[in-house]
């Protein structure tokens, strides 16, 4: 048994350059777990970074000063975020605060076709079932039980002192992050250890395909979003801008965010029209939109990104989530593919014994 363990041992970290990977991915690991939200504004401006020098670099290659390049890109992606924040945020926070209004009228409507059903189908539902139900529904609308999940989700402070200096480091950070790229990498190397090629093997393999997925979800989130607010507006549905807003953001959490937000279109939809025609044509032309996302955006925008099966990565989702809250459910996917481009890296006994061979 132990001389098992020590031929596993020495077939995976016998190698320099492996030792060399897992020193580099456990002091990250450390950095983001301890000091995560202490540099949370110089991860946030690494990754808008890392996003935007696509355009960056390709302006660059016709001939545009890269501090022109990298001028131009952060001045149209903050009008972008500005856009957004002064068009789009408005109009979901007064429909939200509608919506939590409006919430204790459909509970209530709620409990009474659930009285119904205990009187109609006894053997199925009964009134303690629903007394049960009904307080649970009661703990998880108290205000102070809200407001705990809202800081969960965000995981930092909401004030506005802390948003004023996102707002202007982050912009600041990216914008040298892009400009001095070059002089910043080569900097970063002297403090590396100079056996790191398993390490430039797993960036490279991770690099174009995290790009690909980080991009192809943007997108797939503003077609799918649009195209959901386009439909429940001519359907006349309420709170079609803060549903649309949400089927959107269930883009970023594979296949469980569908799921999460079908409920409270269907309950919105069956309160403001009961079993009727329109609900049947609403979920109809939802259940269209998620089909054709699934179908045809999905395999159109994904096809050169990460391949991982659906039980990786809902496995991927439901840790980093735990581990780092909405970042973590962010960039599941990505962290995925780079457990998995470290293990298709990895030495393996394999390639001890040839390496062994060779020395002999």
């Amino acid at each position: 048994m132990f001389e098992y363990i020590r031929r596993w041992y020495q077939a995976r970290f016998s190698d320099p350059q492996a030792l060399t990977l897992m020193f580099i991915l456990v002091l990250l690991g450390v950095v983001i777990l301890y000091a995560g939200n202490l540099l949370m504004p110089l991860l946030l401006a690494l990754v808008l970074a890392y996003l935007l020098e696509w355009p960056v670099a390709k302006m660059a290659k016709i001939g545009i000063n890269r501090t022109m390049a990298a001028s131009l890109v952060l001045l149209v992606f903050v009008t972008v975020m500005l856009l957004i924040t002064f068009g789009v945020i408005p109009s979901v926070w007064r429909q939200a605060t509608a919506f939590l209004g409006e919430l204790p009228k459909m509970i209530d409507r709620g409990v009474v076709m659930l009285q119904h059903l205990a009187n109609e189908y006894p053997q199925f539902v009964s009134s303690d079932q629903i007394d049960t139900m009904l307080a649970e529904v009661k703990k998880l609308m108290d205000s102070e039980h809200v407001l705990n999940i809202i800081k969960q989700l965000l995981g930092y402070s909401a004030s506005l002192l802390v948003l004023m200096v996102y707002a202007i480091l982050v912009p600041l950070l990216v914008f040298f992050f892009l400009k001095d790229k070059d002089e910043l990498i080569s900097g970063s190397r002297r403090f590396l250890p100079r056996d790191r090629e398993l390490v430039k093997k797993v960036w490279l393999e991770m690099d174009q395909q995290i790009f690909n997925y980080i991009r192809g979800k943007i997108i797939e989130l503003v077609i799918v979003g649009i195209a959901s607010y386009i439909f429940f507006a001519l359907m006349g549905l309420n709170y079609a801008v803060l549903l649309g807003v949400s089927v959107g953001v269930s883009v970023l959490i594979p296949y469980v965010g569908a799921t999460l937000v079908t409920l409270p279109i269907a309950a919105v939809a069956f309160f403001q029209w009961g079993a009727s025609a329109e609900f049947g044509y609403l979920m109809i032309g939802y259940g269209i939109i998620q089909a054709l996302d699934g179908n045809l955006l999905v395999p159109l925008l994904f096809s050169d990104a990460v391949d991982l099966h659906p039980v990786f990565i809902i496995a991927a989702v439901l840790i980093f989530g735990g581990l780092w809250g909405v970042w973590g459910v962010f960039f599941a996917i990505p962290l995925a593919s780079l457990v998995k481009a470290v293990v298709n890296v990895w030495p393996n006994e394999y390639q001890h014994h040839q390496a062994l061979s060779k020395n002999e």
